[in-house]
């Protein structure tokens, strides 16, 4: 019997993905901290998600020429509203972008032991114990 990896899975590996494309939005923004009129952007995690298993669940390839299901995440990226408003135009926050990146941080580490765990399952399942 063949294992589906997208059934044993879950919903925790397109989780990781958008955790690190979360990430590397929020470290773009404190890159440009100093950027006149860059605009600082983020992703509506919970939105993001919801939209990418709806697309995976109702789509699917049925030939190998078939342009692969993506759900482009730059499209799913909105611009941050600043508390205070910077007179070059930039919308970075610091403090904001850090906070906001070290909970992404603890959020990935949470998927990624998540999806730990789903293997270590398949692992004893697979040896019988």
């Amino acid at each position: 019997m063949a294992i589906n990896f997208d059934n044993a899975l879950g919903i925790h590996p397109q989780a990781l993905a958008m955790r690190e494309k979360r990430g590397e939005l929020l470290a773009a923004n404190l890159a440009n901290a100093d950027t006149p009129g860059y605009k600082a952007r983020d992703l509506d995690f919970k939105s993001v998600l919801k939209q990418n298993l709806q697309l995976t669940q109702t789509m699917e390839r049925t030939q190998t020429n078939h342009f692969p299901i993506q759900n482009s995440l730059e499209a799913h990226s909105m611009y941050r509203n600043p508390n205070q408003a910077s007179l070059d135009g930039n919308t970075v926050e610091a403090n904001v972008e850090q906070a906001k990146y070290a909970e992404n941080a603890v959020q990935y580490q949470a998927s990624l032991q998540f999806v730990n765990n789903k293997f270590s399952g398949l692992m004893m399942a697979l040896r019988g114990q």
